[in-house]
């Protein structure tokens, strides 16, 4: 894919960032470098490979959701520094 400077310009303007000729040139020479990079990666043939998450065989070991006993209100909220009611009281963030 050919990436021209007036898209690179483009994008920039996008951004609201401004560049200098300079600037433009050198970065249109290095995210023309970028997109040559990833059209290699489309080359090789995948077709057999099995699409991977993780290079070593690990799983999510995970326990079964099994319902427990609550804590108590009172021994909840014994060490809160105030509360009112079964709640606890806290700064208000929004006036």
């Amino acid at each position: 894919m050919a990436l021209s400077k007036e898209t690179v310009q483009y994008v920039a303007d996008l951004s609201r960032i401004s560049l200098e000729p300079q600037e433009l040139e050198k970065f249109s020479l290095q995210l023309q470098t970028i997109l040559d990079f990833i059209d290699q990666l489309k080359e090789p043939d995948t077709a057999g490979v099995e699409p991977t998450s993780h290079i070593l065989p690990v799983s999510n070991v995970f326990r079964d959701d099994v319902p427990s006993p609550c804590l108590p209100v009172e021994k909840t909220l014994a060490n809160a520094p105030e509360k009112e009611g079964n709640f606890f009281v806290v700064p208000k963030v929004i006036e």
